[in-house]
Formats: structure tokens, C-alpha cells, sequence
């Protein structure tokens, strides 16, 4: 038998004699009164059976039918997407398209309105925190602009998902940063601040951070923000030697289409909060998505030249 107060009242929480059943149960008022005490009786909350299935089992990452409202405003309808192991999928809008609401869901920072999300077969849409949270560590978040902490040396930033989520040493924690660090072409700058690295490099750092965990699935925000056509292409190298190195899957949000053609599996054109063409670049370049079309006469680029040249992705 429970007790808990509330104001000038205490509450008596029970059970019946024969309750057995270790389904979830909720308290209901009993009717009486007894002094100063309200007693609740507990009845059985029985759940329906029928929990959804995921639609494409075979992928890491579905989104099925997913939405999402703000206020009676759709920023996301009806989504639908299916993520292989291992892919590099770009998804390509202009402002307002709704990428930035689709990468919180995706990473479980947002919940869908309705729908679903799943990851390796589990249902993140309907986790509790706790569950959510373990799988969130299964995802790794390139910042757009890096978002490495001025105050703290590169070693430091690289380090923190350790000390915040390992019980590692520190010996071990040093070694599996300057591990990182050396596979990403960054040699003697883990007690740099910052301030001291290049734009380059800095999206070298913050890769380098997002990969201490050894996520299952790397999101990428705007990689290739502010920076200049070589350095673009380069930091695109860098996502897809990532991809062949760790075996990861790369969901990139981006508006840069020159890069999606040359380094995507797949691509997927947001506008309005839906999907209004996916396919592979080569499907996108041939077909008649009028959208997908307009992306790349406004980009000013030759798609198809870039599609006859582009880096082919591993398989896996």
C-alpha cells in the first residue's frame, strides 16, 4: 500500500487482493471517503496487441507516413523514406522545405505528430526517454558550423562524448581521440583551441567528435555551409571516405547540389514539408521531376556532366 499527500489531503494507493497481472494499471476513485484519506483501486490498462510493423524490415531507417504540426502549421506530411546500411542519402530543399524539423526527427530530438520512425527495427516514435536516449547514441551530429566549443582544446571537444557517456579511462580516452584524430588527417593539433583551425579543419574536428561513439548513423547539417567550391568537394571526399572507413550511414542535409550528385546514393527533394522527388542521381537527372530540374538550372550546374564523373559509392 502506497500513501502521497497533496495539500491537506493524503492518498491511498492499493491494489485488489488478486491482482496478478503485471500490465500497467491506473488508479480510479473508489467513491468513499475516509477522513482525510481518498482511496484508489487500481484496474488492469490493457494494450491492443496490434502494434504496427515496420514497412520495409530490411532498412535501418524508415520514416512511414510521418507528419509534424506547429501550431496548425504542417512542416512535414506524410514522409515517407526507406535508409539501407551503409547509404549516403542527401536530402535537398530550400528554406522552409522542412529539413531542419526532418533531421530532429530523424536524431529523435523531435517527436513525429503522426506516424512513425524506425530504426533497426524498433519503433523510435513510441520509445520512452530512457530507451530513446540509448538509441540516440547510436547517431552521430555534424554541426553545420561545426559547433565546436571555443574554451575547450581540440582534444577536449573530441573527448567530451567519452566523458559524458563512457566510464573509459583517461588513458583510454586519449588514446582512442588521438586515434580519431590521426585517421582523419589531423596531426598535432589536439591542443589547438578553435580559434587556431581552419574551416577545413574545423569540420575535421567536429567529424572527428561525432564519430567517438561509434555510431550506427552519421547526420550531417549543411557540411559544406560558407565554405568555398574546393573546400566543398573535399569536405564531400571526407563523407564519403567516412562512409567507406567506418561503414556508417550518411544522411546529409544539404542545398548544395553539385555534391549530392557526385557523392549521393540517393537524394530526396523537400519542398513544402513533402517529398516531391527521391530517386539516385542518375534517375534524377533523367527523369521529369520539374522541381528537380529547376534545383539544378539555379545551381548553375551541368548535372549530367557531374553524374558521368562522379565517385562511385563502395558497396556494402
Amino acid at each position: 500500500m502506497k500513501f502521497f499527500r497533496q495539500g491537506a489531503e493524503v492518498y491511498r494507493f492499493g491494489r485488489p487482493a488478486d491482482a496478478t497481472s503485471t500490465a500497467p494499471a491506473i488508479a480510479s476513485v473508489a467513491g468513499s471517503k475516509h477522513g482525510s484519506i481518498r482511496h484508489f483501486e487500481y484496474r488492469s490498462v490493457v494494450k491492443s496487441s496490434k502494434a504496427p510493423a515496420c514497412p520495409d524490415p530490411s532498412a535501418q531507417l524508415v520514416l512511414d507516413r510521418v507528419s509534424r504540426s506547429f501550431g496548425g502549421m504542417a512542416a512535414l506530411t506524410d514522409i515517407n523514406l526507406s535508409i539501407q546500411q551503409g547509404q549516403i542519402v542527401v536530402v535537398i530543399g530550400g528554406s522552409g522545405a522542412g529539413k531542419t524539423t526532418l533531421l530532429k526527427i530523424l536524431i529523435g530530438l523531435d517527436r513525429p505528430s503522426s506516424g512513425h520512425v524506425w530504426f533497426n527495427g524498433a519503433d523510435l516514435s513510441s520509445m520512452g526517454e530512457l530507451a530513446l536516449n540509448k538509441a540516440r547514441k547510436k547517431f552521430g551530429m555534424v554541426f553545420q558550423y561545426s559547433a565546436l566549443l571555443d574554451s575547450m582544446t581540440v582534444f577536449d571537444n573530441v573527448a567530451f562524448p567519452l566523458r559524458e557517456h563512457t566510464k573509459l579511462s583517461s588513458r583510454e580516452i586519449r588514446h582512442k581521440v588521438i586515434e580519431k584524430l590521426e585517421i582523419l588527417n589531423l596531426h598535432d593539433v589536439d591542443q589547438l583551441m578553435p580559434s587556431e583551425l581552419s574551416g577545413g579543419m574545423k569540420k575535421r574536428v567536429g567529424l572527428a567528435r561525432a564519430l567517438m561513439l561509434e555510431p550506427e548513423v552519421l547526420l550531417y547539417d549543411e557540411p559544406t555551409s560558407g565554405l568555398d567550391p574546393l573546400s566543398s568537394r573535399m569536405v564531400d571526399d571526407l563523407i564519403a571516405d567516412t562512409r567507406s572507413r567506418f561503414g556508417v550511414t550518411s544522411i546529409i542535409i544539404s542545398h548544395d547540389m553539385a555534391g549530392a550528385l557526385q557523392i549521393a546514393d540517393s537524394i530526396v527533394l523537400l519542398a513544402d514539408g513533402q517529398v516531391k522527388a527521391a530517386g539516385t542521381p542518375e534517375e534524377l537527372v533523367d527523369g521529369r521531376a520539374g522541381l528537380a530540374q529547376d534545383f539544378f538550372r539555379a545551381s548553375g550546374i551541368d548535372a549530367s556532366k557531374l553524374v558521368n564523373s562522379r565517385r562511385r559509392p563502395s558497396t556494402h
